[in-house]
């Protein structure tokens, strides 16, 4: 209905409405930036205007952002980004000389010689040589052809890209994806902007989150009533579970997702981040060929990597990459015409990922500076990794299972009926109720395991390992005094 405005000019109400918006954006949610970081924010802002509060800075413990945390840069990737990014310095010779031939050598593939040009949309075409060289020596020779390789926007983009070309249907017909609980929520997010159909199974956290083939196949009896499944999601390592998967559990998957006929997408951004000992990282498509021509020509597979994670922690560069397995030619062509649409990845991602696959060699100079910074921050993670196990189960009322991989742990907390109770009367989740109030108290910033989903009647947050090595103790102390302190008041 409009109104006369004072001019005389009818004034409508707004174009765009919640009432009227996409209703599929309206249903994102995203728990690892949600309401618990909006106030952890506020109380930022508090602190620097003085406000009295019981502690003096807020930890964000939140999210897996090492360089926020504190992780310092490795020397060689930025000191080849510095140069990339001004050519004038491969005049200085405070530079490596192989620093300075990587950074000519990928000025040389850029439109103009620059890194602020456009690149091919699949990403430049040297970068992709080194992506596929990189996964053939990981994998032990297994050939990897660069034709496959996608440079992307961080994985993330790749992952919603992959999304996006596999969900079609109406009603029951439309595409369901398997994706893990506890799960990263930007697979939920990007199902339920892509108005897919989610299909949960239950990783087992009595048996350190592994993954049962018969609970996938529990959950797909289940979806096919209402959906068609049609893709399996697995992280390996874990997020936010930090489990790594056994090889004998990627070979039941991969049988699994041959006989249930489903496309694979496989998120291995934690490649390196491996501590357990008696653990390892076994790629999926290593595994895959591992298994034979039955397999290795049939299942279709994309897995992704990215340089925000593992010894780099490089979140800001928005630098990944995807390959794809036997992929329709047909399908594959109208990939490459959906990645065009945005022209291209971000070129300084591009160039730091191809640094990341092609390391620097131990017959170049960079290489023992590059190796002992790569070794300390590997090494300092195993460590907070046991930290952190040790101290939750310490705890009465917090169990942790061993962080075996990634960067994050996510204990379980009995929390007393009577908490459970006030937080329902306050119209919040229990855990978000117990986040919210470690928030206030102490300045930690975690996500409830709402945000990533639990099994029912089970609570847990997700924390990141990354803070220094003794802050990390401070942390671990504060959210240990704050549980007891929490488990009193309700008991």
């Amino acid at each position: 209905m409009s109104q006369q405005a004072a001019n005389g000019v009818p004034c409508r109400g707004k174009v765009l409405t919640l009432d009227n918006m996409n209703p599929n954006v309206r249903r994102v949610e995203y728990a690892v930036r949600g309401a618990i970081v909006q106030r952890a924010g506020q109380l930022e802002k508090e602190l620097k205007e003085g406000v009295k509060k019981p502690f003096t800075e807020v930890i964000k413990a939140n999210i897996g952002d090492a360089h926020a945390m504190g992780q310092k840069p490795i020397s060689f990737l930025r000191q080849v980004l510095a140069l990339c990014s001004y050519p004038e310095l491969l005049e200085d010779n405070k530079f490596p000389e192989d620093a300075k031939q990587r950074a000519r050598r990928i000025l040389e593939a850029c439109g103009g010689h620059s890194i602020g040009a456009y690149s091919a949309s699949q990403g430049i075409e040297c970068v992709r040589q080194d992506v596929a060289r990189y996964i053939e020596k990981r994998d032990g020779g297994i050939p990897s052809n660069p034709d496959n390789i996608y440079l992307s926007t961080g994985a993330s983009d790749a992952i919603v890209t992959m999304l996006k070309l596999l969900v079609c249907g109406e009603g029951r017909d439309r595409t369901g994806v398997m994706i893990s609980i506890p799960q990263y929520p930007l697979y939920s997010a990007a199902l339920a902007d892509l108005g897919a159909v989610q299909i949960s199974y239950y990783l087992d956290e009595d048996k350190c989150w592994s993954l049962d083939v018969a609970e996938l196949k529990r959950a797909i009896d289940a979806a096919r009533q209402h959906c068609n499944p049609r893709v399996l999601c697995i992280i390996n390592p874990g997020n936010p579970t930090g489990q790594v998967q056994s090889r004998q559990c990627i070979e039941d998957v991969i049988q699994f997702a041959k006989e249930e006929h489903l496309f694979l997408m496989a998120d291995e951004v934690y490649q390196d981040n491996v501590y357990a000992e008696g653990c390892k990282f076994h790629s999926f498509k290593k595994v895959l060929f591992e298994m034979g021509p039955a397999y290795s020509s049939t299942v279709e597979m994309a897995s992704f990597h990215s340089t925000s994670k593992c010894y780099m922690g490089e979140c800001g560069f928005r630098g990944g990459y995807m390959e794809v397995i036997n992929m329709d030619p047909e399908v594959k062509a109208q990939l490459t015409k959906l990645v065009s649409v945005r022209l291209c990845p971000p070129v300084p991602g591009q160039a730091l990922l191809d640094l990341v696959v092609n390391p620097p060699q131990p017959d170049e100079p960079s290489y023992n500076t590059f190796m002992k910074e790569r070794t300390a921050v590997l090494a300092d993670l195993a460590e907070k990794a046991r930290l952190t196990e040790q101290i939750f189960n310490e705890v009465p009322g917090i169990t942790c299972n061993p962080v075996q991989g990634a960067m994050y742990t996510f204990p379980r907390i009995a929390l007393p009926q009577k908490a459970i109770n006030k937080a329902k009367e306050e119209g919040q989740v229990p855990d978000m109720f117990y986040c919210m109030r470690l928030l206030e108290e102490e300045g930690i910033c975690l996500v409830p395991g709402s945000g990533f989903g639990q099994r029912e009647g089970t609570f847990h947050f997700r924390m990141t390992i990354l803070p220094p090595t003794e802050k990390l103790k401070i942390v671990l102390q504060k959210i240990s005094d704050f549980h007891v302190r929490f488990t009193q008041e309700f008991s």
